[in-house]
């Protein structure tokens, strides 16, 4: 645990956040549950959402099955991501950190290395959904554009938690009439296209993509949903959050996933941005240029989200090895080393359709088994009870490694591996059932199961002295912090 009584921010007008891979105490809680809806909704209202329909038909799907998939698949990935963010509340602390206590004190870097790929792989698809898409639409230089959008998203990270949460409040009323009008106008016919143009029909292969898709994209936000809900007081209902952040993460996604397919069958769309644009313009005189715009200002809003979570999971990987100070001083390096990575990378690529195919799908199958190990240690193993000040020791009530955990994750990625279809690999049961990929209900499937019978033999009883130890010493340290 760290005081951090002396490590305010002097620049910046002092709102650079103090707090990062430790633990938040009582009296520093000032979030609200009613804030977490609009804060998922905002972060899933822009266009990496609309380019996840394109994905059914690029594969040959119609609007309608690729509208079902897409749906079902949304509501499959945030069903885990929503129980995640009642973790925050309950434990005050980033999503990484608390994941020591199933995989001990270093052992938690199997997990650290499929969130951060998350991180880094998200921010280098939205980056080249921007510059591809506003050089497409305004002829900008794609370069100049990716580093000012980098520039933008560290900035966010760097101030963290409350500016974010306030640029997601102002984009969300600066976006939803914006969307509304473009929704209004496909539904009455007033966006353009060409409904005698619409294509496929239903394969398994293309209607299970799309669902995988779909699905991984909210099961991506489990690693960080918590670092957004830990401010919430201890005393949050698990039935508040976990409501406020499925209807706010799947809301946004339900209404975008079908406007995509809309624009990928009736206007041929391959771009987001670009689909926006047109589309926007048909129905009223530059709201298209208006949106693509503002929803550009949500994915670089999003971007800094992705680098927040990614720096907290760098510093948690770093201090499994070598104990660190939480400062500022890591916090912007950390930053800015993440942000030359992803823009490095954005740059080398420019289809981003296949990007973001390719990245998501890795995304599960590297996230799935975490998740399942995570979600099945707090909600029937642990039942949300764990000794906090015991997950900063690391010789301390969960070890340096623990054997239950990183054997489950093994258990899961190596039997999701013969179910697995991307464009490198297709595993030898996914090609027997014609491509089709289920290798991520494998994965959570043995995942969990594997945990919950490993973690039969834990001596939970012994473990609540340890929780009652660290309550007493959370306690005492706020009453010195006081004093």
């Amino acid at each position: 645990m760290t005081d951090h009584s002396g490590d305010t921010a002097a620049t910046l007008g002092g709102s650079i956040e103090t707090r990062s891979i430790d633990y938040v105490p009582e009296d520093e809680r000032h979030g609200k549950v009613r804030d977490q809806g609009p804060f998922w909704f905002v972060g899933n209202f822009q266009p990496f959402t609309v380019a996840i329909g394109f994905v059914g038909p690029a594969l040959g799907l119609s609007l309608g099955w690729t509208v079902v998939a897409g749906i079902l698949g949304i509501f499959f990935g945030t069903l885990f991501m929503a129980f995640h963010a009642s973790q925050g509340p309950v434990l005050g602390l980033p999503q990484m950190v608390q994941s020591r206590a199933q995989f001990g004190y270093r052992g938690v870097v199997l997990a650290l290395v499929g969130t951060l790929f998350t991180y880094v792989g998200f921010n280098v698809v939205d980056v080249v959904i921007i510059k591809t898409g506003l050089h497409s639409i305004f002829g900008w230089n794609a370069a100049v554009i990716a580093v000012v959008i980098t520039a933008v998203a560290t900035l966010l990270a760097i101030y963290g938690h409350d500016l974010l949460h306030l640029s997601f409040r102002v984009l969300f009323w600066l976006s939803l009439p914006l969307w509304a009008i473009l929704t209004w106008g496909v539904v009455f016919g007033h966006a353009g296209g060409d409904a005698g143009a619409a294509t496929g029909g239903f394969t398994l292969l293309a209607f299970v993509a799309q669902f995988s898709v779909a699905a991984s994209y909210n099961i991506t936000y489990a690693p960080y949903v918590s670092d957004y809900s830990r401010y919430l007081p201890r005393n949050t209902r698990t039935s508040a959050i976990v409501s406020a952040v499925f209807v706010g993460a799947s809301a946004s996604p339900v209404w975008l996933i079908p406007v995509g397919a809309w624009m990928a069958t009736r206007l041929g769309a391959t771009d987001a941005l670009a689909g926006i644009h047109d589309a926007g313009n048909s129905v009223v005189p530059f709201l298209g240029s208006v949106l693509a715009l503002v929803a550009t200002l949500v994915l670089v809003a999003t971007m800094g989200l992705n680098a927040y979570s990614g720096m907290l999971t760098v510093i948690t990987g770093i201090d499994s090895f070598r104990k660190v100070t939480p400062s500022r001083r890591i916090r912007v390096v950390t930053v800015l080393a993440l942000a030359a990575v992803w823009l490095v990378l954005s740059l080398l690529f420019t289809d981003s359709t296949t990007v973001l195919n390719t990245t998501l799908l890795i995304m599960l199958y590297l996230l799935v088994p975490w998740t399942a190990v995570n979600l099945t240690d707090f909600f029937f193993v642990r039942r949300g009870h764990y000794a906090i000040t015991d997950l900063f020791t690391p010789d301390g009530l969960y070890g340096m490694w623990s054997w239950r955990g990183m054997t489950a994750f093994f258990a899961g990625i190596v039997a999701s591996v013969p179910f697995m279809v991307l464009p490198f690999y297709v595993g030898p049961v996914a090609a027997a059932l014609g491509d089709v990929d289920v290798a991520f209900a494998v994965g959570l499937a043995v995942s969990g199961i594997v945990y919950w019978v490993l973690s039969r033999s834990l001596d939970l009883g012994t473990e609540e002295r340890f929780i009652e130890d660290s309550e007493a010493a959370l306690a005492l340290e706020e009453t010195h912090a006081h004093g």
